[in-house]
């Protein structure tokens, strides 16, 4: 009975759906309307003249786009002096801290009313719609979904202002009844320490009848390995209802091979989502293909930045009628959470108009450009997997970051690795990886040439646990965290470097 309730309500999701994959610019026009009006009696829309503001044109003139450090000033007025009506016009009573990397500094987004139900909630029935329009006879309804959030607890700032990571926030407002469906309870769910949360999701998650899981690859990864040494047998013995891993925060690729090995089952499927503390972005379109869907009715009004205007004094975006396929753009926001014309930090790559379907492709900030190589997280996950199939390699996480020329050597990347089932020839690993850098990257491949600028990369194979014990070292474990990918410094190489030295 609950089932065929839960499938009928997700349904009329897909109706939804269907409507803006099929009217994509009114949809989004109508969410700018939306957003401008609720814009207009805040502190930052008196600023900025959002009275003035009569189409999309007026208000990509007037409103400049910002990244967080442009915004903080109003933040600040809400998380500190407790003001309301900043950025936008209804109260604020919730405010996600989101590190994004482990940076020690946390970013402070402000979760209006309208972001929690009409993006982060609507989002998430839309991405189950999609998965059950793809799936009919899908039974996930019936059992429970293991989820696997942060770990910063609710914190009180005063005058009813709350604070938290963004899965905190979104399960302490959801209604009671959807504890039923969910393992494991909203109170271990919330624990902050991660090692106490590890031991109790365990001990829970086993005695449930798990038909999904919803979280971070690299966490989850954590939690299958300790209940398959808690129990002595394979995941889906414990789980024999186990059906589907809607996984995002990181690119998958890394981790597919782990989960092939830990999850060996022809009918477990992999569905891929995209949001964060500022919103929900997408979500896998269907099981065929693995691009993602730009959800274009849950508040976010959508601007695009070619790289080619990224670092100009006035760079100008893209609507998303005129994107191209196959470019590469940084994702300007504007949301009713109250921030405008954002620059969340992601590059992704529409792989199709109608519908919108993309991919991302890596960040703004999480690059590798020292030598003018520009490479990108989509570069380095292609190369790396392509060195996995190769050598048969399993990738747990990593690292990398330039190597910069010095008396005796030229520039080159020294990568991190810290594998699951290390390659026979660490050598023939490094060969495989460079060369497929060369192919998807033709500016690496003109660096590489004759050894004249960069040099061939360095890979160093890490004991296990090292990621683990330096996120650790730094008080950030648990879902919300990553480990960087790419950094234009070595900041984190020479940290992990040094711990492992020292150990």
């Amino acid at each position: 009975m609950l089932t065929k309730i839960g499938n009928k309500i997700l349904m009329s999701s897909m109706k939804n759906v269907k409507r803006y994959v099929n009217c994509s610019d009114e949809v989004q026009h109508k969410i700018f309307k939306n957003l401008i009006l609720h814009g207009k009696n805040t502190a930052f829309g008196k600023q900025f003249n959002f009275d003035g503001i009569k189409n999309t044109d007026d208000f990509r003139k007037t409103v400049p786009i910002s990244d967080y450090d442009n915004l903080k000033p109003y933040i600040e007025q809400i998380v500190t002096h407790k003001k309301q009506n900043v950025l936008w016009d209804t109260p604020v009573r919730w405010i996600a801290m989101s590190s994004g990397t482990t940076s020690d500094k946390s970013k402070y987004i402000p979760v209006t009313r309208e972001s929690l139900h009409k993006c982060h909630y609507k989002a998430g029935k839309e991405m189950l719609a999609l998965y059950l329009n793809s799936f009919p006879k899908s039974k996930i309804l019936s059992g429970k979904t293991l989820v696997l959030g942060g770990s910063r607890q609710i914190n009180a700032l005063g005058d009813g202002i709350f604070t938290g990571d963004i899965s905190a926030i979104l399960v302490s407002n959801l209604p009671f009844w959807a504890d039923f469906s969910r393992t494991p309870d909203r109170k271990t769910i919330l624990l902050s320490d991660w090692e106490e949360k590890l031991e109790k999701l365990a001990s829970k998650s086993i005695r449930s009848n798990v038909t999904a899981m919803a979280g971070v690859p690299s966490w989850l990864m954590v939690l299958l390995k300790y209940i398959v040494q808690k129990t002595g047998k394979p995941i889906i013995e414990t789980w024999k209802n186990f059906e589907v891993f809607f996984h995002g925060g990181v690119s998958f690729t890394p981790y597919y091979e782990q989960y092939k090995k830990i999850l060996p089952s022809d009918n477990i499927n992999y569905w891929e989502t995209y949001n964060a503390s500022e919103g929900f972005f997408g979500t896998q379109y269907s099981p065929e293909n693995k691009d993602l869907l730009l959800l274009l009715d849950c508040g976010i009004y959508y601007e695009f930045l070619p790289v080619e205007e990224w670092d100009k004094e006035n760079p100008q975006t893209v609507m998303l009628q005129d994107i191209e396929k196959g470019k590469n753009y940084a994702m300007i926001i504007s949301t009713n959470g109250g921030l405008w014309r954002y620059k969340i930090g992601d590059t992704v790559e529409f792989t199709s108009k109608s519908p919108y379907l993309f991919k991302i492709t890596g960040r703004t900030k999480h690059f590798i450009n020292a030598f003018g190589e520009e490479i990108i997280i989509d570069n380095a996950e292609a190369a790396l997997n392509k060195a996995c199939v190769e050598t048969g390699a399993v990738i747990g996480d990593y690292t990398a970051a330039p190597v910069y020329f010095g008396e005796n050597n030229n520039g080159a990347h020294e990568w991190l690795v810290e594998f699951e089932i290390p390659p026979e020839s660490i050598e023939k690993f490094t060969e495989i990886l460079d060369e497929t850098l060369k192919k998807v990257n033709s500016d690496y491949e003109a660096k590489r040439s004759y050894n004249l600028s960069l040099g061939m990369p360095q890979v160093v194979a890490l004991p296990k646990g090292t990621f683990f014990n330096w996120l650790k070292s730094k008080g950030k474990l648990g879902g919300q965290n990553k480990v960087p990918r790419l950094c234009n410094n070595r900041t984190y190489v020479d940290e992990i470097k040094k711990q492992v030295n020292e150990q």
